[in-house]
């Protein structure tokens, strides 16, 4: 059997979206919305959905850019996990 390879994402790409897990709070929202304006300036901040977890102690927020290359997500992925508040970026 074949190992199977994920999916080719050709860039630049319209709508890609990034999914934060992090504890509950202002600065978790303040936060991704610096790193995101960082590495992808101009996105669409009106499209950010937030989601918090059942007991309110997490907060999933999703954030759509257009991804211009693999080195833009994985600076993204980096910045964002430097904060511990933050569990989870996808």
């Amino acid at each position: 059997m074949s190992e199977q390879q994920p999916p080719k994402i050709e860039f630049p790409c319209e709508n890609y979206p990034i999914k934060v897990l992090g504890e509950a709070g202002p600065d978790l929202h303040s936060y991704v919305i610096e790193i995101m304006e960082r590495h992808a300036p101009g996105f669409d901040q009106t499209r950010i959905t937030i989601k918090e977890s059942s007991k309110g102690r997490y907060n999933s927020l999703t954030v759509w850019i257009t991804a211009t290359g693999v080195e833009q997500l994985t600076a993204i992925h980096e910045d964002l996990r430097i904060n511990r508040s933050i569990k989870m970026v996808m």
